[in-house]
């Protein structure tokens, strides 16, 4: 248990820096998580079941020591997403499917970690990441437009549907939500820059909430939060035996992929700033958010995760270990227990302008920029991505994210770079013809650099990358060097694809010679006999000793310069 790494030697310096950063971000987590629960379709006061647990298991299990554990806006959102279309939005069931959901997702986390599976996040792209997560932002803050006009819209994931909806109902509109909320907004934006430590979400909820009590605006028809349960969150086992089990698992999967890769994230650019203090695990990463969202489902909590914002403010706060995440999580049970009653005249278009600002947050503009000015390909994914979650559906987009990622990563692995090579005048040096043009390249050798790990799936590509140099060079040829550095994996199916290509070019009397093979690569080749195929000895230390010793056994073949 990585708490037993900085507890035993907890210094009482440290404590004040804890309290602090802990008691700051309970502050900021209070609003937030109640603004996150509503995202996810379920009642406010499950934002602040969600703040707990998982925050206490965390402190226990995981690595990161400034890492905010709790209700995230993306992970409510597909929590929504998952969920809207099995039950009735607020529903017992509905909430049932919550708290199993986060069951689920930690248990796929939890068995991810043990089998040290954390690479597997790998495999959600950033491209498609950002167009999904910019569409799904979108969506969010655009059906807080209920709270924030005070008027009725059905939830939606299709933006075109709650924007034409919203003009219906604009002759309905409501100006006193809408005032409080563009007044939490333009707090929220600008508080900050009276200073950083004013909990921006706090003095909103505050403001809200003396606005409504005092001048009765709920009599207005200011929609509030109402009654909010007192107490701390009652023992209970998810519904395991739910007949939407099936229905649940690709979103719990895709939670806790997503999840993970949020956290972290920010945990490792956390880390980055305290390398000497700590280490960062990512499969202990999993154990540790796995454990929190499984242990937090028997206690009120949907999926949770590490939290950006918050994560960055303890972190500035001064927090020092994992300290400052159970002073948050005992703040937060402090609330439930005596001041839930203080939330009763919260506006709810205050809530929305939370959420707004959080998810608006999330919509990154440059990084699409960046793609448009050097990589197409992968301005193509974010724009799809962003497109069909936008115009179809949330669990689509996520599907559609998901399935472009593997594709690109696999047709990117079918036909990967290789180059020609030649010498540089007067040295040992071998770079790609394409790239210099003073290179030395001699009619009856070709060199050839493959950048990537030879498997089933790009064989054919390199076989057909060879025998097309080869053929540019004509009868002329007599040795063909493969410089293997790059390759440190070769698969059955690529072997006897080489074995075939040898044999192929040693009928037409040339030979085939390996250079730079990394050892794990030259280890396979010769346990496989590849020293049996054609000319014995095959692998050289660099090129420029290949084609000595070519020249040396083969002198009736002297080079063409």
């Amino acid at each position: 248990m990585p708490i037993l790494t900085w507890l035993p030697g907890y210094k009482k310096a440290w404590l004040s820096k804890d309290l602090t950063a802990g008691l700051t971000v309970g502050v900021m987590l209070i609003p937030q998580g109640m603004a996150y629960a509503m995202i996810a379709g379920l009642p406010p006061v499950y934002g602040l079941y969600a703040a707990m647990v998982p925050q206490l298991v965390y402190a226990i299990f995981g690595t990161s020591r400034q890492l905010a554990v709790g209700p995230v806006a993306m992970d409510s959102l597909l929590v929504a997403a998952a969920l809207t279309t099995i039950a009735q939005v607020g529903s017992d069931y509905y909430i049932a499917l919550a708290l199993l959901l986060a069951f689920m997702m930690g248990l796929v986390q939890l068995l991810l970690g043990l089998m040290r599976m954390g690479f597997l996040v790998n495999f959600l792209s950033k491209p498609v990441i950002s167009g999904f997560t910019s569409a799904a932002a979108l969506i969010i803050g655009l059906n807080q437009l209920k709270h924030l006009l005070g008027v009725d819209i059905a939830r939606n994931n299709n933006i075109f549907i709650i924007l034409y909806e919203a003009v219906q109902q604009l002759p309905a509109l409501n100006f006193i939500p809408l005032i409080i909320g563009l007044a939490g907004i333009i707090i929220l934006k600008y508080i900050k820059k009276l200073h950083k430590a004013v909990p921006g979400a706090l003095v909103a909820v505050v403001l809200g909430i003396l606005a409504v009590q005092f001048l009765h605006l709920d009599a207005a028809g200011v929609p509030i939060v109402g009654v909010v349960p007192r107490g701390l969150p009652a023992f209970a086992v998810p519904q395991v035996n739910s007949p939407h089990l099936q229905e649940l698992i690709p979103a719990a999967l895709t939670l806790a992929l997503i999840a993970f890769m949020e956290a972290v994230s920010v945990a490792k650019a956390i880390q980055a700033k305290h390398k000497d203090e700590y280490t960062l695990d990512a499969n202990q990463e999993l154990i540790g958010l796995g454990l929190g969202n499984v242990a937090g489902s028997f206690f009120g909590s949907f999926p949770t995760t590490g939290g950006f914002s918050r994560s960055a403010v303890n972190e500035q706060a001064g927090a020092k270990t994992n300290m400052a995440g159970l002073i948050s999580a005992a703040l937060v049970a402090l609330t439930l227990l005596f001041l839930t009653p203080l939330f009763y005249y919260l506006p709810k278009s205050i809530l929305a302008a939370i959420i707004m600002v959080a998810v608006f947050g999330l919509i990154d503009l440059q990084y699409p920029r960046f793609l448009w000015q050097t990589r197409k390909e992968d301005f193509l994914m974010l724009l799809t991505a962003f497109a069909v979650t936008l115009g179809v559906g949330i669990k689509e987009g996520i599907g559609i994210s998901v399935a472009m990622s593997l594709v690109a990563m696999i047709y990117r692995t079918t036909k990967p770079h290789y180059a020609v090579l030649g010498r540089f005048p007067d040295s040992r040096v071998y770079r790609n013809i394409e790239r210099y043009a003073n290179l030395i390249v001699r009619d009856d050798v070709l060199i050839i650099r493959y950048d990537a790990n030879l498997y089933f799936a790009n064989t054919n590509h390199f076989i057909d990358s060879v025998k097309k140099e080869a053929a540019k060079k004509g009868a002329a040829l007599r040795l063909v060097i493969l410089q293997a550095n790059s390759i440190a994996h070769i698969d059955s199916t690529a072997y006897l694809a080489l074995t075939d290509l040898i044999n192929e070019l040693a009928q037409q009397n040339i030979v085939f010679y390996f250079s730079n093979l990394i050892g794990p690569t030259r280890d396979f080749l010769y346990r496989s006999g590849i020293d049996q195929v054609g000319e014995a000895d095959k692998s050289f230390v660099d090129i420029e000793t290949a084609i000595n010793h070519f020249d040396q056994h083969h002198a009736q073949e002297k080079p063409l310069m």
